[in-house]
């Protein structure tokens, strides 16, 4: 249980401050020494260049020229301060040399906190509050004897009854406080909200100010100045650049059909930038990258500590006189200090920043002038920041493709401008694309669905992202895109489509085996199926449609095709896609028919009892009995033997059973006339016992021959035979 003592920390908190007026304060030294001492500061080097990736990180290069020795510094916070200091790449391109990059360190508040005699955590309760005071002087008011001045001794909680009823058991906690006053007398006080503790030590004060002064930067994230100390003669160009997190641009597009119909709409492709890294994007060069390069995050700007063994002191200790082995002659290592190098072109880097592009691939499109007319929300609405107006969105080069590694990038030619906090959205494609309205069905999907079939005959990849569709000045729907590279065709859908209706009118199918090989007992037997489905489309509407049905592939068997000259419109790994033409008011049917190969595989060699099959087989293939027939007589001959090696068992079980009753018998009337009689039967059955035995064992024999004989046979088995060979 936590318990808040304002007035407390009320009092404390009025006499740090007083004492804290009280404190001298150091001399400044003269402006003259600090000139002489370091350098002037450029405090904004501005950003010219941005690239956006969809992994959450963003690569800036800072660029501005200094003159002489000077001091370049760049805000900062925390969070993006691990990614600058492990990407971090300076140049000074004016035969100038870096001389080092120093940034404002942050201790951590738990180590902060150990400075502290207070002994307190991050989070303290009131018991961990005023057991830090026990032994202090303190002053206590709002209590029932007045004000009293002695030394905290403890703080101690008690459990008590919280009714007077005598058959109420419910509890509370009370905390109590063991004071030993200034004249000796030890008071117990009840620690209430009325009742107000005052240290009277003014250094303890000033230790619990300082302790909640600490406490009050955790609410704070701050800014990390990170200082560049640019060593050179004369005017040069210092460039800067890192890569930090900042959120995934996003993409997304409006497909614009003209009131007329026609083949081609007007796609036009948005991304959306947010800029939160807290500087302004003035003027900058802007590249958007749909990649997502490796990336993470290290704490290097955090101060980390490590937990050391710690060694008791030895007492008591006596040594003697040792004698140790020489150690083998190596050769000596010389250790240089570590020291930036002067070089005509410095680097102060972690890690290196992302690749330069290829040389970039102009491409040509129209202008968004007039596009907006009429035709719904979307085609050119607002901009977010405002950088762009409508009229503005594109023109001939104002986009350029990159493509290196897996990555794409959208190269904005004109510079962007978009203010700390603020987003955008920057036009990165209007043209006019070939698509095609359908109608889409699987039999996965209980409905059918509008879409269009577009192919993008840009020289843009399409990133992913959401897409709207507008028909006759009107919004139709939205859907979702994965990439779409040049001259790739994609079907987009974005609506239901409740005036077509499909269904699996027919299902038929035929096996017939085509081919049989049979090497060394190895059987396979090849069956051709032809499988086929027939569907039907309705179409209630008004207006022609054009069905595409997607039929499931075969994928994983191989060999399969389309039976007759049917073709598809379109085939992916796993789908076939036909066009059915559906005129308005009335119904069509398409019959899909496949052929392909099904394998049935059964090895003799491992098991041999397949009787049964091979008899079946030779129903199928009359041709393979001559070659098959003898296995099945060898399996035969084993089944014989098996059986009577199973009967003699039985035998072998019985006379067994009776030779150990006479014997019982025997041994009882040992001594007695009747025993003669048990000695025959006795004799005889050990007799009959033998006889089995051995008749066994000679049946053993014949079974491993005959099983030799069966493995000769299936080894010797080689038959081959196709449908074309009858």
């Amino acid at each position: 249980m936590r318990l808040v003592v304002p007035a407390f920390l009320i009092a404390c908190s009025l006499s740090v401050s007083a004492q804290t007026a009280l404190q001298p304060t150091k001399p400044k030294p003269p402006a003259s020494a600090a000139a002489v001492t370091s350098p002037p500061i450029i405090k904004d080097l501005p950003v010219r260049k941005v690239v956006l990736y969809k992994n959450g990180v963003g690569y800036f290069e800072h660029a501005g020229s200094v003159t002489g020795n000077q001091r370049v510094a760049i805000d900062f916070t925390s969070p993006q301060l691990n990614d600058v200091l492990q990407s971090l790449t300076v140049l000074d391109e004016g035969g100038g040399r870096i001389a080092g990059v120093n940034y404002n360190s942050t201790t951590p508040l738990a180590e902060q906190l150990k400075t502290l005699s207070l002994g307190m955590t991050e989070d303290p309760s009131s018991t961990e509050l005023f057991g830090a005071l026990r032994g202090q002087r303190v002053e206590v008011t709002g209590g029932p004897g007045g004000v009293i001045t002695g030394r905290l001794m403890s703080i101690e909680a008690r459990t008590e009854k919280s009714g007077s009823s005598e058959n109420n058991e419910s509890t509370i906690d009370k905390y109590y406080l063991t004071l030993v006053a200034t004249t000796g007398a030890v008071r117990v006080i009840e620690l209430t909200p009325q009742l107000s503790v005052r240290p009277l030590d003014a250094g303890l004060q000033g230790q619990l100010d300082r302790y909640l002064e600490l406490l009050s930067t955790t609410h704070s994230t701050g800014l990390r100045h990170l200082t560049l100390d640019a060593i050179g003669q004369g005017q040069r160009q210092l460039r800067v650049s890192y890569i930090s997190e900042i959120p995934v641009w996003k993409s997304t597009y409006r497909i614009v059909f003209p009131r007329e119909a026609g083949t081609s709409a007007i796609v036009q492709g948005w991304a959306v930038v947010d800029n939160t890294v807290g500087a302004d994007w003035d003027n900058v060069q802007l590249s958007l990258v749909a990649g997502a390069p490796q990336s993470f995050i290290q704490p290097l700007s955090q101060p980390l500590y490590t937990r050391r063994p710690e060694i008791p002191i030895a007492t008591n200790v006596e040594t003697t006189p040792q004698t140790h082995e020489a150690a083998e002659k190596n050769e000596v290592v010389s250790e240089q200090a570590i020291a930036p190098m002067a070089v005509p072109r410095s680097v102060a880097k972690m890690a290196m920043p992302a690749p330069p592009p290829p040389p970039s691939v102009s491409f040509g499109v129209a202008g968004m002038e007039g596009v907006g007319s009429g035709y719904g929300p979307g085609a050119g609405g607002g901009v977010g920041a405002g950088v762009y107006r409508p009229s503005d969105a594109l023109a001939e080069g104002d986009v350029s493709t990159n493509a290196f590694d897996d990555f794409f990038q959208y190269a904005l030619t004109q510079p962007v401008t978009i203010h700390k906090n603020e987003s955008a959205m920057v036009p990165i494609l209007q043209q006019e694309l070939p698509v095609e309205h359908v109608t889409l069905w699987s039999e996965r999907e209980a409905n059918p669905l509008r879409a269009v079939w577009l192919d993008n005959k840009s020289k843009l990849t399409l990133d992913s992202g959401s897409f709207s569709i507008f028909e006759s000045g009107e919004f139709a729907g939205e859907g979702l895109l994965d990439p779409i590279h040049p001259g790739e065709r994609r079907l987009l859908s974005y609506a239901a489509d409740q005036a077509v209706k499909v269904k699996v009118a027919d299902r038929t199918g035929q096996q017939r085996l085509s081919h049989l090989n049979i090497t060394k007992g190895a059987i396979v037997e090849t069956w051709m199926n032809v499988a086929g489905v027939t569907y039907s489309a309705n179409n209630t509407g008004d207006q022609d449609r054009t069905v595409l049905i997607e039929h499931p592939r075969h994928s994983g068997t191989r060999g399969w095709s389309l039976d007759g000259d049917l073709r598809a419109a379109e085939e992916t790994p796993n789908l076939y896609r036909f066009r059915l033409q559906v005129p308005a008011h009335s119904a069509q049917k398409l019959e899909v028919r496949e052929r392909g190969p099904e394998y049935t595989n059964v090895n003799l060699g491992q098991n041999p009892r397949q009787s049964q099959f091979l008899i079946e087989l030779i129903k199928r293939v009359p041709d393979a009995q001559a070659q098959i027939q003898p296995v099945i007589n060898a399996e035969a001959v084993l089944t014989t033997l098996d059986e009577k090696i199973a009967d003699q068992k039985k035998i072998e079980e019985t006379a067994a059973a009776d030779e150990a009753r006479d014997r019982e018998n025997l041994t009882a009337l040992k001594g007695n006339d009747a025993a003669r009689r048990f000695v025959d039967e006795l004799n005889r059955a050990e007799d009959q016992l033998q006889a089995t035995r051995k008749q066994i064992a000679d049946l053993e024999q014949q079974k491993a021959a005959a099983t030799t004989k069966l493995y000769e046979l299936i080894n010797a088995l080689s038959f081959d035979w196709s449908e074309t060979s009858k």
